[in-house]
């Protein structure tokens, strides 16, 4: 294992009916902007849960915060508390909300000319506002890290940041938010929250025994309740160990000691960035590929996936870990997930060499766990995902 430092401040609220519980997390002297995307928590009733729990502090209101979390609608918000002298933030959604609460919690208190610095510069936040979250839509772990990633429509970028200062004072995740969410984005957070946990496992083994196994567990979990998740959102059983793993896939935990990839999230977020196509799709479209590519350097883990993970038990190394791939895709296909760029535009041709270039511009010559990646590797792996 490697050397780690290890520390979430992260309070967790889990549970039926844990929304009321909002009242006594926020001080009584805040003034809060309760930030949300694009109103359906006005639909599924948690709006009106989230308001009365907030009856005895000053509240504004922001909405609209878009899918991908969008640099220009974020900079209106940032104005709006600015305005209103805001000095809580309180994020009700999924993680493109809770990313750009975190957005605007670094850009409330920083000091340089222009806020797009924070991702252009990858300046480190170290304090930034205080906020909460209620969670809308399990995913992307943000509930319960200190990462974000804002996208940029009109210079189609998509850059993360990150910080001490972004860890969320508290998030209330209550499973029974789910019973209302579309098949389709349910099926984006089965994925997101499976990859996320193989680009901090499918590397190369290092002796973390229990990392590896912290690991398999979520990712065999996500196995379990996925059918039973899509087949009925209103489960409670499926629901509540379908949130709690996707915020285990991204709280820090199973990272430290080990060496991460987060090649796959580099090149995916390129493609949404181009074609607007759902984050977690682009991860299922670049992941078969990646492995491929790199099948050498990961397939003694790509094995132990299989065996551990997918009960493959026959072959050699290198049979069980092909096997291993090809059950990821057959996986992805179950969740409803198309696993090719093709499938999701025609307008594919040149893509991997666009990518390759902006890797190139941003100084990104290495990405992997061996920091090995070139942007010349990077293309051959979009190309083979067309």
């Amino acid at each position: 294992m490697n050397n780690f430092e290890f520390k979430n401040p992260t309070k967790i609220i889990f549970g039926k009916d844990s929304i009321e519980k909002l009242e006594s997390e926020i001080p009584k002297n805040a003034k809060v902007l309760l930030l949300y995307g694009g109103g359906s928590i006005k639909k599924n009733g948690i709006y009106e849960q989230v308001k009365k729990a907030l009856t005895s502090v000053e509240v504004v209101e922001f909405g609209g915060i878009p899918a991908n979390p969008e640099y220009s609608v974020l900079m209106e918000a940032l104005n709006v508390i600015k305005e209103e002298n805001i000095t809580y933030l309180l994020a009700v959604g999924g993680g493109s909300v809770i990313d750009g609460t975190k957005f605007l919690s670094a850009a409330a208190i920083y000091e340089g000319e222009t806020p797009w610095d924070i991702l252009s510069k990858n300046i480190r936040t170290e304090k930034g506002m205080p906020f909460g979250t209620v969670l809308t839509l399990p995913a992307t772990g943000s509930e319960m890290n200190s990462g974000a990633v804002i996208t940029r429509a009109e210079t189609k970028e998509k850059l993360a940041m990150g910080g001490p200062g972004l860890f969320p004072e508290f998030s209330i995740l209550d499973p029974q938010v789910i019973s209302s969410i579309p098949e389709r984005q349910l099926a984006n957070g089965l994925t997101d929250a499976f990859t996320h946990v193989l680009e901090q496992y499918m590397t190369y083994p290092n002796g973390a025994l229990l990392q590896d196994r912290f690991a398999e567990s979520i990712l065999q979990t996500i196995i379990e309740v996925a059918p039973k998740v899509l087949k009925d959102p209103t489960d409670y059983k499926a629901a509540s160990n379908f949130m709690w793993s996707c915020t285990m896939a991204l709280n820090g935990l199973i990272q430290k000691g080990v060496p991460t990839d987060w090649a796959v999230h580099a090149m995916g977020h390129e493609l949404t960035a181009l074609f607007g196509i759902d984050h977690a799709r682009t991860l299922a479209v670049i992941a078969p590929s990646h492995y491929k590519f790199n099948f050498e350097a990961k397939k003694e883990k790509l094995a132990q996936y299989g065996e551990r993970v997918w009960n493959i038990t026959e072959g050699s190394i290198d049979d069980k870990a092909n096997a291993a791939i090809e059950r990821t895709v057959d996986f992805f296909h179950e969740l409803g997930i198309d696993t090719k760029l093709s499938d999701y535009t025609n307008d594919y041709e040149g893509t991997a060499e666009k990518i390759a270039q902006r890797f190139t511009d941003r100084g990104w010559l290495g990405l992997g766990e061996h920091q090995n990646l070139s942007p010349e590797k990077v293309a051959a792996i979009v190309k083979m995902s067309y």
